[in-house]
């Protein structure tokens, strides 16, 4: 095996890279502006730490890959396993899944297919990762071209973070991305969803052939926003990512099933159901206001209160089999429904 070098240009699906004493540390906002993302707990920062959707991508004919990584902390015990996952996909298909365990340093990939090959190496969803070496057959050869397919960006909360999801490739917008070829960032953040609008200037910023914005779970439960400000912080996020996107396809997915505030209201008197109202009338507004490429979604039809019942213990989060099914009812309720024209299988 020899050793390659690490570059910043293989990554995609991060806003940024950090240069670290060993090595690359990927992030999911803009690390140089980390003081512009306050929060009470810093939690916005520490899940934009967390490589969901993030990889590396090159072309390579190698049959083997040992990549030398540090990853952060424990295992979060929701997940139900013991170690982080890293995935190498070729061609859509998930090839290889490796587990990394807390203390260990090296994800490693054998018997791949023989031949020249696009590989994406998937980083978990559930940790930060610095990557420090990555090794490959003697005689192999590496090389990183431009990925030219249809950009991707998508901004949720744990909900399109999947830290449940069975590996890193089996995200929903990871089964999404891979399915249609598109170049995914994912911008799901744990707890975090709450419509910054620092959030808007970075989507409004990255490169986007199509966008989709799920938004609402975060701020109903302590009561982050109200009947009075929910719908017009959407409204103004996506304003503020038309500045650079005029024509890009938006589209806006209110929340989904959550059985405890969906007509019991929150401690400023705000329930699910009516952000969901309250989205759709937030679209129709932008709609009659001139934007042709600005759509809603219901939320209920990407994992409905049936589905949560079914796939989800805390009501909330459904498990790795879920998001499985919530990817389906994405594909059916957004992509196929108004982004299929955008898209290529």
């Amino acid at each position: 095996m020899r050793s390659v070098e690490i570059s910043e240009k293989m990554f995609e699906g991060a806003v940024s890279v950090e240069s670290v004493d060993g090595g690359w540390k990927p992030w999911r906002l803009p690390h140089t502006e980390k003081g512009l993302f306050p929060s009470s707990d810093e939690a916005l920062l520490a899940r934009a730490e967390n490589a969901s959707g993030v990889r590396l991508r090159f072309d390579s004919d190698t049959t083997a890959i040992a990549l030398q990584v540090g990853v952060g902390g424990e295992v979060n015990p929701v997940t139900g396993r013991d170690a982080f996952l890293f995935d190498v996909t070729i061609d859509r298909e998930l090839i290889q899944s490796a587990s990394v365990k807390p203390g260990e340093t090296e994800a490693r990939f054998n018997e791949l297919p023989f031949g020249d090959k696009t590989i994406e190496l998937w980083l978990p969803q559930d940790s930060h990762v610095i990557l420090c070496e990555m090794t490959i057959d003697d005689s192999a050869s590496l090389t990183v071209l431009e990925d030219k397919r249809p950009r991707w960006v998508t901004y949720g909360s744990s909900l399109t973070h999947c830290v449940r999801a069975h590996s890193p490739a089996r995200t929903w917008p990871a089964i999404i991305a891979r399915r249609y070829e598109l170049n995914l960032t994912s911008l799901g953040f744990g707890g975090q969803c709450c419509l910054d609008p620092m959030l808007g200037f970075v989507i409004r910023d990255l490169p986007a052939d199509l966008i989709t914005l799920k938004l609402g779970i975060n701020c109903i439960a302590a009561g982050h926003l109200s009947g009075r400000t929910y719908a017009p912080n959407a409204l103004g996020l996506v304003r503020i990512i038309r500045e650079k996107h005029p024509e890009t396809p938006i589209v806006l997915v209110s929340p989904i099933g959550h059985p405890p505030t969906e007509s019991t209201p929150n401690p400023v008197g705000y329930t699910i159901s009516g952000m969901r109202r309250d989205l759709k009338d937030v679209a129709e507004r932008l709609q009659a206001a001139g934007d042709e490429n600005l759509y809603y979604t219901d939320g209920l039809e990407v994992f409905s209160l049936a589905e949560i019942a079914e796939w989800a213990t805390d009501e909330c989060h459904p498990n790795a089999d879920g998001i499985e099914l919530q990817a389906e009812n994405f594909d059916r309720a957004v992509i196929q429904r108004f982004l299929s024209n955008a898209v290529e299988r």
